[in-house]
């Protein structure tokens, strides 16, 4: 069995290695707050390519397409780990809030008593504490994360897989979505911080590639599934 990773293909496909498991997630509205629900079952290989440019007709898989129209996959991100892309720190009484900015727009961090910033300004309340913590870890991109007053990060565990997203409530196909620790590596070789959440773009259009960066709901991006 080879090793999980993801390496970005230059101007081509996410190649998925390790025998990852692929499902499909719907992100769904609960009030004010967000869950996600079984999508489609996806077949299941010990490799496979994920499309990358958003004109796939075989979603979420790649069929070539992006040689056709010769897809601009050029990564433009940052390199930097997450500690050193943070530009909000919200320091609440009873836990710390950090924010790299990186949003994929699933909405998680808002809950039924007020978005997570506001709950953390409030976290010496137990219920707003276990709220903030919840809206932090179930954010899908790692744009937030929380830290106790120890200064421990409090993190869900994942174990490894792939989701692809979809969010009907704002009739778009969403990102991908990497939970628990997958290595994913440039098309030039780079090793990306290996984190426990992030989204990757599968419209094609981020301008912070490979990550996404919601442009899938401005631009109605649908993988016609």
């Amino acid at each position: 069995m080879s090793k999980m990773k993801i390496k970005i293909i230059k101007n081509g496909p996410y190649l998925v290695s390790g025998n990852i498991p692929l499902s499909e997630k719907v992100i769904v509205s609960k009030g004010n707050s967000y869950e996600f629900e079984e999508g489609h079952i996806l077949p299941q290989s010990e490799t496979y390519a994920l499309c990358r440019c958003g004109k796939s007709k075989n979603p979420p898989f790649c069929d070539g397409f992006h040689e056709k129209f010769n897809f601009n996959g050029t990564e433009t991100a940052s390199r930097a780990d997450y500690a050193q892309r943070i530009v909000e720190k919200v320091e609440g009484p009873g836990l710390d809030l950090l924010d790299d900015g990186r949003c994929a727009y699933a909405r998680f961090c808002h809950r039924e008593k007020g978005d997570v910033w506001h709950l953390t300004d409030n976290s010496d309340d137990p219920e707003y504490k276990r709220e903030a913590i919840k809206a932090a870890c179930d954010c899908p991109s790692g744009r937030l994360v929380v830290v106790d007053k120890d200064g421990v990060v409090i993190e869900p565990e994942y174990n490894p897989s792939i989701e692809i997203l979809q969010d009907p409530e704002e009739e778009v196909s969403g990102p991908i979505f990497v939970k628990g620790n997958i290595p994913v590596e440039s098309s030039d070789g780079f090793a990306y911080e290996t984190r426990n959440r992030i989204t990757l773009c599968r419209c094609g259009k981020s301008r912070n590639k490979p990550f996404c960066d919601a442009t899938h709901i401005p631009i109605g991006y649908l993988d016609h599934k």
